[in-house]
């Protein structure tokens, strides 16, 4: 079989010059080895997703020169695929509700770090303070009831006890140099959002979900990711989905050093586009003068 790609985006503003990085290492990566290369939309934030956005996703990607299977997948066709999979996390007893909202947690860790600092997960983020998992599963179910809103978090402990002893194949290069077999550490996260009340999913569990159900066999994506590989894992082991090999590049920053953000106007493609840059300048300021995807430790 040939090797499977994939570049997802969300259509939650316009594409710059890091998307393009990716997307282009997809793409030449796919034709290097004869494989495929998928586009998938990944759309479930409601509230900043617009199909403008989408459109212009294709337009970009076209103008680029970077030719995908269609049709695309977009996630909110899919939510079905996702909650069968959160229903198979709950029949383990891997998953339950917690009802705090964003300001309680804020305040929760708060009160934490008065008596020291409050772990965070990779990004920066505190994990989860509270004490959801004690509740007893009539109060779950009269809060639930009542309207109450909530998170469906996986917990992290017995998770891990069902899946040790992880690690994913890393081709790329991690942020410290990682290469080669990878030791995960998914605790590292604590007990991450794996639902919404209003949203059947999150990052963590659609992207297995759709990665295992698209037959993606290597993943080319941004280092930002590269922690969040070990989630990722535990989810692919706990649910019986295959393991893809991974390849983490660099990531394109701003001149001070900063990793872009679609609101960075400056490396807009469209913006970039009406300037007169061509797709071929578009390689060489990313850094792709040729095609290859060799790991580069140079700021572009």
């Amino acid at each position: 079989m040939p090797p499977v790609f994939r570049f997802a985006p969300s259509p939650n503003g316009f594409l710059h010059l890091g998307h393009a990085y990716s997307a282009l290492l997809n793409s030449d990566r796919a034709r290097e080895t004869g494989g495929r290369l998928l586009l998938r939309i990944e759309d479930i934030d409601t509230t900043r997703c617009r199909p403008d956005y989408e459109t212009a996703i294709y337009e970009d990607l076209a103008w680029l020169g970077i030719a995908w299977e269609t049709p695309a997948r977009r996630q909110s066709d899919h939510l079905a695929d996702y909650r069968a999979a959160l229903e198979k996390l709950s029949a383990l007893g891997l998953v339950y509700p917690a009802f705090e909202s964003r300001a309680e947690i804020a305040r929760l860790v708060a009160a934490r770090e008065a008596d020291g600092p409050w772990p965070r997960d990779p990004d920066g983020a505190p994990l989860y303070p509270g004490d959801a998992k004690s509740r007893s599963a009539d109060e779950r179910s009269r809060l639930i009831a009542s309207g109450a809103p909530y998170a469906l978090r996986l917990d992290m402990a017995a998770a891990c006890r069902r899946a040790a002893g992880l690690s994913w194949n890393e081709l790329g290069e991690g942020p410290d140099g990682e290469h080669g077999p990878v030791a995960a550490r998914p605790e590292a996260w604590g007990d991450v959002i794996l639902a919404r009340k209003e949203t059947p999913t999150s990052y963590h569990l659609s992207v297995v979900v759709d990665d295992a159900l698209q037959g993606v066999s290597e993943i080319v994506r941004g280092q930002d990711l590269f922690h969040a590989t070990a989630v990722h894992r535990l989810l692919q082991v706990l649910l019986g989905l295959p393991e893809p090999v991974y390849r983490h590049h660099r990531l394109i920053c701003d001149g001070e050093g900063r990793k872009l953000s679609k609101s960075s106007r400056s490396t807009g493609l469209r913006e970039l586009r009406a300037a007169g840059i061509t797709p071929a300048g578009i390689r060489q300021l990313v850094g792709l003068g040729q095609v290859s995807l060799g790991v580069s430790k140079t700021p572009p």
